[in-house]
């Protein structure tokens, strides 16, 4: 009996086996089905998305095309949808927990053959209504001609502009054309400015001024280029305007039969070698063009002294057709434009002065117009046909009236042309700039970060995606997409700003490509498209209706203090947000509890988290269960009460950036935390609760609880928080800040060096061992890439920063530095960073003797910042020879540990020196010898007095370069000296905005 149990045993297990086999034999097959399904539909995004960049759609002629491709364009969005869901459930697990995943399998293999229905669907429509043909089409070239139209009407509407604006750009212009040199090279000058700017009217005005320029060259030409560029058509334009129609019909006669384009970039080139010719190439858009021009259609042997302009958009193509001869248009002054304004509108000037709510009026128009002059030209044409009460409707109701208003048609073209014109890869990254509000200032490391986020950014062999979205972004300003707002020290463009016209037809293209769906505080009712992208401005709206399962991004924004708190846990805790990748949370208006972090990080295809909310203090733990968050890339929580990363954060391998900035103080007191705990403010508060209005008081006290036990009640004065073990798996990591190294383990501390791409490290090392700090000094020095270092310490001796400048020598290719922390006397390490741009010192209690002797000899040092107890000494003196590269010099004291009584500049020191900023000092003997900085530009003292202000101000007013003085105080305030009798030019104190280290 036993063994025959046994024998029926093994039957039916081995039955059971089988049947499993054979379970998983089809589990593989269906799976290796859907694998092969999603080839497909991937191969048929590329084709819609080819498509969608046809000329066909994009210049939107046809309305039943319009039509057909919005139906397009939803369905490559619901693909990519489902092609991100297979990614993340399906394709980055290992077989066996893929079938494993039988309901995500499942959901995606509907989704699949709803997708493919779909397709067919789309594609029969095309097919019954025969809405794309195969013959060639004629879109671009209709496009070409309406738009040269546009442009030559609007040439002559700006002509009304010139008494208000143009009379010194046309001066500078033909002072750079130069007519009195008759011999030499042919010279090209380039006028540069985005569209509407009036580049052709300037150089219209300069071909035609009444200096007799035309006079000096017995041959000229004016040639349109514009993007329809046909190099026969152009050469017989040139040979027409040179030498007249005759000798064109005579030379196509001898051309007969042969190769006509050659024939007649031959005959120009022999024909002008000798001769003393001026020519402007108009509207120039691409770079093979010029080069065309160049080494076909003109004669590089040319030497009377011959001169060409192109007008372009596009400064990277003006640099490739001069190096030095660029003049760069810029928008009219605030005067000038009112004043066009108002002679488009024959408005009086007395009008307008006795009518403070039209001159404000006047203003607001004027703003939005960007200070275009063929923006204000065409909206005050239409404004002149309207009653003055009728404007302010009008003003309002504006970017609506730019979609549908045909008299404004010129403008729209304008821009509409530029953003049709821009390659494909970058039209999605300029419609995304839609998001940001009206007049932001956009960083570039805000909006590159986006970009790659949203997938917007292609690699690069040989360059980290980062670097490309750079390049994208310097791309947009290059072709004067957007307008660049800060620069760096160094001269890159740090922020940039969107003109008002701009922004609001890339709104319109936006909405009509259910790209971004903008909710103001009015609270505009939910369309019913389902939009990708979702920005918040200034609205505590929470809006319903919309699907939100196909969302992308969801951005926050507010401006200063608006009056209102919201919390957007309820809004970001929903999984209708399953496909968010960006959720970007601006402001001090909003809050977000620990709860909805809990949320959030279940949200496996989040790829950029930011939370910089003021509010956000609410936030006291990163949830292990980011650990599920496979792509996410940047993660940005700052102001919270957060202290230590998770271990489970060390999985994501595709994090780039880690900025995890926790507060800095305590509500509750470290040194007595048992008396304050039980405190009527701290314990009832949390234990009991509290009405509504102190919910955030409460918070408060949880999260400093947390922060309290989480670091041992110790005070450490800075806003690390502890890394865990394995963060030397996370090798895409470039910025990683703040790091507390006293409560981070040695061995996390030792892998900080493993992370070879990083580019930007921020660290505090308040109450660590000489051990750790030894250990950390190790990792530093392997960090190759990296270019920016910030390091917190004590500033007692025994504790300071030692342990850092003691060592062989810094990061090789360091650029920024950041200091705080006990010095004392400068060491040789010093002296090895000679790739160091930027610096600053804080409570270094540098001595007097070798600080300046050794920074003088940095040779790429560009800004230089002593604050709070950096410099002990009573002289700080600027060497002859030394800071050959400086640029900027601040000082400020924050306490009472400076003793600085005088600047002073000797003789060749500092050339490059462009301004100086002390804030809050008191110096005794001045500031002396600024007549030896010839670049010196500004000269701002905050809160500071200064002795013998008479000399100095005598010094600026004698300067070469007529710097500017700027005082936060009356000169009387100045009591350390002789102040009277100057007439210094003097402005209010601003800050001198520091660049972005990144």
């Amino acid at each position: 009996m036993a063994e025959a149990a046994l024998i029926f045993a093994k039957s039916i297990l081995g039955s059971a086996v089988s049947k499993a086999a054979s379970a998983a034999s089809t589990e593989i097959s269906l799976l290796m089905g859907v694998q092969k399904e999603m080839w497909f539909i991937k191969d048929e995004l590329k084709t819609m998305q080819a498509f969608l960049q046809a000329p066909e759609v994009t210049e939107k002629k046809d309305k039943l095309v319009k039509v057909w491709a919005e139906q397009v364009r939803d369905l490559s969005y619901d693909i990519e949808d489902c092609l991100d869901e297979f990614m993340v459930h399906v394709a980055s697990h290992s077989l066996s927990k893929q079938l494993l995943k039988l309901k995500d399998r499942h959901r995606i293999a509907v989704q699949i053959r709803n997708l493919k229905s779909r397709i067919e669907e789309v594609s029969n429509r095309n097919r019954r209504y025969k809405l794309i043909k195969t013959e060639s089409s004629n879109v671009s070239d209709d496009m070409d001609s309406n738009m040269e139209d546009i442009r030559n009407n609007s040439a002559s509407n700006i002509d009304e502009a010139e008494l208000v604006g143009f009379a010194s750009p046309k001066r500078e212009l033909i002072a750079l054309i130069d007519v009195t040199a008759m011999n030499g090279p042919a010279k090209v000058i380039c006028v540069v400015g985005m569209g509407g700017l009036g580049k052709t009217t300037l150089a219209r005005k300069a071909y035609e001024s009444k200096e007799d320029t035309l006079k000096s060259f017995p041959y000229n030409a004016w040639i349109t280029v514009s993007q329809s560029f046909s190099r026969r058509a152009m050469l017989q334009d040139m040979i027409s305007q040179f030498f007249g129609v005759n000798a064109l019909n005579e030379i196509l006669k001898e051309l007969a039969g042969k190769v006509l384009e050659e024939g007649l970039a031959s005959y120009l080139r022999r024909e002008i070698q000798d001769k003393r010719y001026f020519i402007v190439f108009d509207d120039l858009w691409e770079i093979h063009h010029w080069n065309w021009i160049s080494d076909v259609a003109l004669s590089r042997s040319n030497n009377r002294g011959s001169r060409i302009i192109v007008t372009t958009r596009d400064v990277g193509l003006a640099r490739h057709c001069t190096l030095e001869n660029i003049y760069h248009l810029e928008l009219l002054q605030i005067d000038d434009a009112v004043k066009l304004l108002q002679r488009k509108t024959k408005i009086a000037h007395d009008d307008m002065d006795n009518d403070q709510n039209l001159r404000t009026l006047v203003t607001k128009v004027v703003k939005k117009c960007g200070y275009l002059p063929l923006a204000i030209l065409t909206i005050g044409g239409v404004l002149a046909t309207k009653k003055i009460a009728e404007w302010e409707n009008f003003y309002n109701k504006l970017p609506s009236e730019l979609e549908s208003n045909p008299s404004l048609e010129a403008v729209r073209r304008v821009v509409t042309l530029s953003y049709n014109h821009l390659p494909s890869h970058l039209k999605p990254c300029f419609v995304y700039l839609s998001i940001f509000p009206e007049d932001y200032e956009i960083k570039r490391s805000h909006v590159v970060g986006r970009w790659i986020a949203e997938g917007f950014v292609r690699a690069k062999v040989g360059t980290t995606i980062d670097e490309v979205g750079k390049e994208y972004f310097d791309e947009l300003i290059s072709r004067s997409m957007i307008q660049s707002s800060r620069l760096g020290i160094e001269g890159s463009v740090k922020t940039c700003r969107v003109h008002d016209i701009m922004r609001d037809i890339i709104v319109s293209i936006s909405r009509e490509e259910n790209f971004v769906h903008l909710i103001h505080s009015n609270g505009i009712n939910v369309p019913e498209e389902n939009f990708r992208h979702v920005a918040y401005h200034d609205s505590k709206c929470q809006k319903e209706g919309m699907d939100w399962r196909h969302i992308r991004s969801l951005t926050f924004f507010t401006e200063g203090c608006c009056g209102w708190t919201l919390d957007l846990t309820p809004s970001i805790s929903t999984p209708k947000l399953r496909m968010l990748r960006v959720l970007d949370v601006v402001g001090g208006n909003f809050r977000i509890t620990q709860d909805g972090i809990n949320k959030i990080v279940l949200l496996c295809h989040l790829k950029y988290l930011k939370v910089r909310a003021y509010l956000s203090a609410n936030i006291y733990s990163v949830p292990s269960d980011i650990g599920n968050m496979q792509g996410l890339q940047i993660l940005d929580m700052g102001n919270s009460y957060i202290t230590t990363l998770p271990t489970e954060i060390t999985k994501l391998r595709d994090l780039r950036v880690i900025r995890c900035n926790r507060k800095g103080y305590y509500f509750l007191d470290p040194e007595e935390p048992v008396r304050c705990l039980f405190a009527t403010l701290s314990l009832p508060i949390i234990l009991i609760g509290c009405s509504s209005g102190d919910s955030y008081r409460r918070a408060r006290a949880i999260g400093d609880l947390h922060m309290g036990c989480s670091s041992g009640w110790s005070r450490t004065d800075g806003d690390g928080v502890r890394v865990p073990r394995g963060i030397g798996n996370l090798k895409e990591l470039e910025i990683l800040e703040s790091v507390d190294i006293r409560r981070t383990s040695s061995k996390a501390v030792k892998e900080l060096g493993e992370l070879t791409r990083l580019r930007k490290l921020a660290i505090g090392t308040y109450g660590a061992s000489k051990k750790k700090c030894k250990i950390l000094c190790a990792s530093i020095e392997k960090l190759s890439s990296l270019r920016s270092l910030s390091v917190w310490a004590s500033e007692h001796q025994d504790r300071g920063l030692g342990w850092l400048i003691s060592s062989t020598s810094p990061p090789p290719h360091l650029r920024s530095l950041s200091l705080c922390g006990y010095i004392g006397e400068m060491t040789d390490w010093f002296m090895n960073l000679t790739h160091l741009v930027k610096i600053l010192f804080i409570d270094c209690q540098l001595m007097e003797d070798k600080t300046m002797e050794i920074l003088g000899k940095l040779p790429k040092l560009m800004r230089l910042k002593f604050y709070s107890g950096a410099y002990l000494g009573e002289k700080l003196v600027f060497g002859t020879r030394a800071f050959l590269n400086l640029r900027a010099f601040e000082f400020e004291i924050w306490g009472d540990m400076d003793h600085l009584k005088e600047i002073r500049f000797e003789e060749d020191t500092s050339p490059q020196m462009e301004s100086i900023d002390i804030r809050s000092s008191d110096l005794e003997s001045g500031i002396i010898g600024v007549k030896h900085l010839p670049s010196l530009k500004v000269i701002a003292l905050s809160s500071s007095r200064v002795a013998r202000l008479r000399m100095l101000e005598e010094e600026v007013n004698a300067h070469s370069n007529r710097p500017v003085l700027r005082l936060s105080k009356d000169r009387n305030w100045h009591d350390l000296g002789d102040v009277e009798g100057s007439n210094v030019e003097v402005e209010a104190t601003e800050s001198i905005p520091d660049d972005d280290t990144k």
